[in-house]
């Protein structure tokens, strides 16, 4: 059985002591909870990382960054290296989220590289994936998707682990989400793919985890989706109580 991840995406939110204490209200929360088949993860900014992995040596949290240089090392003034996050015990990297691709204009080649950079680095890559409002309403939902996984995926062999987020662009931050059945949808649709393009036992252990706007409302019916493995979650992430209701409902209906 696949694992259900729940994983909080910070973005640029928080300041140090804002992210202290909800480290400290969180592993009080969790640290009697059974979590054999639920994971939860972090994301905080770069600047809050070795911080997070602090507390991830005694309770059971995944820390991942939200982002990492396509280049090795060298003259590129703000970045950070996969090696650097490495270095300092994280566990998994966001790469090619929406806002990355809207805001840096970053390309399917440039995702690909910090794949495989982070890969060489023993650090799980969440690859972001999605279409826009305006791709929707043009129907080329599934061409989106299946450019996106053709391009971040080249010459990747799935011997370690990736996960897939599903993240419509249109429900990120607006309040809106995507239903259970149109994400359910999709998700099966990249599971299709990957079938397709790998094996049916690597499409049904890669977990795929959906994006957009997930909340302690409506994380229960997207859950019980075959194919949802857990969320993405952005604002919800941000209130530790919020955020432990969250990580409850996917103990009750995967622990």
């Amino acid at each position: 059985m696949r694992r259900t991840v729940i994983a909080g995406n910070w973005k640029m939110n928080k300041n140090f002591s804002e992210a202290e204490d909800f480290f400290l209200n969180l592993t009080e929360s969790i640290k009697s909870k059974d979590f054999d088949n639920v994971e939860v993860v972090i994301c905080p900014s770069a600047v809050f990382l070795e911080l997070a992995t602090d507390f991830s040596i005694e309770y059971p949290l995944g820390i991942g960054g939200q982002d990492v240089s396509a280049n090795v090392e060298g003259a590129y003034t703000g970045e950070v290296s996969a090696s650097m996050l490495r270095s300092i015990e994280v566990d998994y990297c966001l790469i090619g989220h929406s806002e990355r691709r809207k805001y840096h204009l970053e390309s399917d080649e440039q995702i690909n590289k910090k794949l495989h950079l982070l890969q060489e680095n023993d650090i799980t890559p969440i690859l972001c994936i999605g279409e826009t409002l305006e791709q929707r309403e043009q129907n080329i939902t599934k061409e989106v998707i299946i450019s996106q996984l053709e391009g971040g995926l080249k010459n990747v062999t799935l011997k370690k682990e990736v996960i897939i987020a599903y993240e419509p662009v249109w429900a990120i931050g607006t309040g809106r989400t995507a239903t259970p059945e149109q994400a359910q949808e999709i998700h099966q649709e990249i599971r299709k793919w990957i079938e397709e393009k790998y094996t049916t036992e690597i499409a049904e252990d890669i977990i795929v985890l959906y994006g957009g706007s997930m909340n302690p409302g409506n994380q229960e019916e997207l859950l019980k989706q075959p194919d949802i493995d857990g969320g993405l979650i952005g604002g919800a992430s941000l209130v530790a109580e919020k955020f432990e209701q969250m990580i409850d409902i996917a103990i009750e209906l995967r622990g």
